[in-house]
Parts: C-alpha cells; structure tokens; sequence
C-alpha cells in the first residue's frame, strides 16, 4: 500500500512539474540583449514580431492573432508584451486570447529608450506595433492594427 501512495504521489509531482515546464516555455522573460536571439531562432525565415500590452486597445486585436497563430502554425511569430504588469494578469490575456501556447516574451524592466533602441532606434514604443523581417533580414514596423491577410502573404513560405 504504501508503495502505491508513493507511486501515486510522484506521478502527481511529475504531472505538475510537466505543466510547470510548459507553462514557463511559452511566457519567457524579455530582457536586454534578447532582440538579437530572437530574430536570429528565425534562421532566415521571415518572423513577426508584435509589441501590445495588457493595459493597452490593442487588446481587442490579440483574439484575431490567436486565429492567425492556430489557422497558420509554421509561421514564425513571437509576442511580446511591455506593460508593467503580473505575470499572471499576462497569462490571462493569453489563455483568453487562444495564445497561451504562443511565443511569448514579457518585458522584465520597464521599457525604456535601451529597450526600445535595440530593437528600432526610430521606435518610440507606441504598442500595438509588429515588426516584420523578411528572409533577408529587412526589417519593417507597422503601428496600429494590423492587415492579417498581408501577414500571412509575408510569413508563409510557398514552396
């Protein structure tokens, strides 16, 4: 019997440590430095990258990206949201939205000009903004919501 109990309990322990493991893979902190490993895991592929908040209107379009992610699977997208907020408040957002198995990145400092400088020195931040590299490394930024049928004309690869 107690050799039962003890089976049962590390299954459980397994089980939880599993979905912990899950759970920590698709929010991952976002800290200085980071831009250049993200867009270099892209590998030459054309990736977006979109920028919102949880405090932010562009709330309402995240629903849309959920679509976009589940209807096109092999394109390369990661979000990263850069309001100062919970970790959970975040995760939240993206359970609701259908991106809770997404790339997703939350600013762990406030995000600053070195945050921002990094990444566009042209950018001053305003969310929701997506930046688009092609497969040959051009990058271009689009503030405001944004066309999905572009999108995924952009980040498909035909074969």
């Amino acid at each position: 019997m107690k050799q039962h109990w003890l089976t049962l309990l590390a299954s459980v322990f397994l089980s939880l440590g599993g979905s912990a493991l899950a759970e920590n893979a698709s929010l991952k902190p976002y800290r200085t430095g980071d831009w250049k490993s993200i867009t270099k895991a892209a590998n030459g592929a054309p990736i977006a990258i979109h920028f919102w908040g949880v405090t932010c209107a562009c709330i309402k379009e995240m629903p849309q990206w959920g679509h976009f992610v589940k209807n096109n699977p092999n394109a390369k997208v990661v979000f990263i949201q850069v309001d100062d907020v919970s970790v959970d408040s975040i995760k939240k957002m993206l359970s609701k939205t259908g991106l809770d198995k997404a790339n997703n990145y939350y600013v762990v400092a406030p995000f600053d000009e070195r945050l921002r400088y990094e990444i566009d020195p042209q950018w001053h931040g305003e969310t929701p903004t997506t930046i688009m590299i092609d497969k040959s490394g051009n990058a271009t930024r689009k503030t405001g919501l944004v066309d999905f049928q572009k999108l995924q004309n952009a980040l498909i690869i035909k074969s």
